[in-house]
């Protein structure tokens, strides 16, 4: 059963993968805000919009004190193609594991299209504050001007 995870919650634990074989765990995230946006696949045109967008606002968000963190199921490998492909700066990790933090969150859920049902990653952001409270929840997100929107809330917290 997944809880859901709203404004207020703590966000779960987690450790996940990295591109270069390291691992990123919220105990990594204490003290300062973070920004994890889940996203369905490296190297499609949304995904590909949306890492580039936080990218270029990477320095912003960093003067907010706050991390980046790109989440998806892709290996390290696409990982490391994506970033190289495209010259993101911004940190992703695998959640690849079944039982992982998407599915904890509910963001890796059963989805129709063109008349086929499939799992798949549901477009989700999380601002945490510096303590890993959940501040905002972006469901459902529409790329363009998502990670300005971010941003803002980020200054904002």
């Amino acid at each position: 059963m997944t809880k859901s995870y709203g404004e207020g919650d703590a966000f779960p634990d987690f450790s996940m993968e990295t591109p270069d074989g390291g691992k990123v765990t919220k105990a990594d995230l204490a003290g300062k805000k973070a920004v994890i946006f889940f996203y369905p696949k490296d190297n499609t045109p949304g995904c590909t919009t949306e890492a580039k967008d936080f990218t270029a606002l990477k320095a912003e968000f960093e003067a907010a004190g706050t991390y980046l963190l790109g989440v998806s199921k892709d290996s390290a490998r696409k990982h490391q193609n994506f970033i190289a492909k495209h010259d993101l700066t911004v940190d992703l990790a695998t959640d690849a594991e079944e039982g992982g933090l998407s599915d904890e969150l509910g963001v890796w859920t059963e989805k129709k299209m063109y008349g086929k049902t499939f799992m798949g990653m549901v477009r989700t952001t999380y601002l945490l504050g510096e303590d890993g409270t959940i501040l905002r929840v972006w469901h459902k997100v529409k790329v363009k001007g998502h990670a300005e929107e971010v941003l803002e809330a980020a200054r904002a917290a």
